[in-house]
């Protein structure tokens, strides 16, 4: 158990939500850029999102949304040869089981499992080459608030999305009885995935394995829940992003360094 202490400054108890009780289902999601600071500004005015650093360096910061972390950012892309996107990661009780795993159904291990206390951490990428990460130990503080502050889903284009479920599923429990594990039904041609009730995740066919264009390849897609879809729109033109698509609910968007991201308007109550 963990102290929180609010305004009145008496301790709260808080129960630490681990992956061993919450798993299968993304539980962070993370921005590989080149250039950190033009990162922040241009999240800062497309998403309203505020910073924080963190014990990993200079390189590295967490964004916050009304106080919540929500995402963090790695200017690591051009020190480590890296790709600028973003990758959401998936709560696993055991990372060296759940590598293995990938391993195993053809997938690869591009990094780790590292240790990034409180927890450990892999980037991986499956068989069809969309890439994803594990984590293995504590989730972010207040776990119910990331989940409300935090993307509103993600969604994988790829080749066959009955292939790709099958694969995550065996690599991640999906389905598998286990208490607390992620539910998958098959909903319109799509896979979609609930933890606890919720849509977390939804897989769909249509990526072309060798194609040109990186959106159009197998890849993850993160998207994220705003008030003004248009508005989000206008802001990244106007910070050096572009807009790949848009329309009423929904714009798909790429930032001032390359990475593509989606903004989705928030459901009202």
């Amino acid at each position: 158990m963990n102290h929180d202490t609010p305004a009145d400054g008496v301790p709260r108890r808080r129960e630490v939500v681990s992956t061993h009780s919450v798993f299968g289902a993304p539980c962070w999601v993370s921005l590989t850029s080149r250039d950190l600071q033009a990162t922040q500004d241009f999240y800062s005015a497309v998403l309203g999102w505020r910073w924080r650093g963190v014990k990993l360096g200079e390189h590295f910061r967490i964004a916050l949304a009304n106080g919540v972390p929500v995402a963090g950012i790695a200017a690591v892309a051009s020190m480590w040869q890296m790709a600028v996107a973003w990758t959401p990661y998936f709560a696993v009780p055991d990372a060296d089981v759940a590598v293995a795993r990938v391993r195993e159904r053809g997938g690869t291990a591009a990094v780790g499992p590292l240790s990034f206390p409180p927890g450990r951490a892999a980037l991986l990428a499956d068989r069809d080459g969309a890439t994803f990460g594990i984590w293995q130990g504590e989730l972010v503080t207040n776990w119910e608030a990331w989940r409300q502050a935090a993307p509103a889903f993600v969604r994988l284009h790829t080749r066959d999305a009955f292939d790709a479920a099958l694969f995550y599923g065996e690599v991640l429990d999906w389905a598998s009885g286990l208490p607390g594990c992620c539910q998958v039904e098959y909903e319109g041609g799509e896979v979609v995935l609930r933890s606890r009730g919720d849509v977390v995740a939804r897989i769909d066919s249509g990526a072309v394995e060798a194609a040109p264009d990186p959106s159009v390849r197998p890849h993850w897609q993160i998207h994220f829940t705003v008030a003004d879809v248009a508005g989000c729109a206008r802001a990244a033109e106007k910070h050096g992003g572009s807009v790949l698509r848009e329309d009423e609910t929904e714009a798909i968007l790429r930032d001032a360094d390359g990475a593509q991201f989606t903004v989705t308007a928030r459901q009202s109550a």
